[in-house]
């Protein structure tokens, strides 16, 4: 029963238009809507490509920061490397150049020692010469 009143006023609305003349719309009308669209689209993609892709650059970044991590982790590891095997290698060439000690050299060690160490002025011997 609604429905009567819409569909009345629809008809009158009908109607109404019906009686209006035809706009004057020029020949070239079509063309310059699709131009205008075509010029809104390109607009639109231009604004777009100056602006930086956030979700990319994060990427990049984190890629880039787990490359160079990775590069000096194994840079750090291999001058560590170089290092140690150089070492051993000075290691090796001194216990070839120097043979070990005799068991005679061994015996004799605590004689060796005491040698080296500096001489002691006697206090009570100086007193006496004195």
């Amino acid at each position: 029963m609604k429905n009567q009143p819409d569909n009345l006023r629809e008809a009158q609305l009908t109607e109404a238009l019906n009686q209006l003349p035809n706009a004057a719309v020029p020949s070239n009308f079509t063309a310059r809507v699709l131009a205008a669209i075509e010029l809104e689209a390109s607009k639109v993609e231009r604004s777009h490509g100056w602006t930086l892709p956030w979700h990319l650059l994060w990427q990049r970044v984190a890629v880039m920061a787990a490359v160079l991590i990775f590069v000096g982790v194994s840079l750090q590891r291999y001058e560590t490397h170089s290092h140690r095997l150089a070492l051993a290698k000075n290691v090796a060439l001194v216990t070839v150049a120097q043979p070990p000690p005799s068991v005679d050299t061994l015996e004799n060690l605590d004689a060796i020692q005491r040698m080296s160490q500096p001489a002691r002025a006697d206090g009570e011997l100086l007193a006496a010469l004195q």
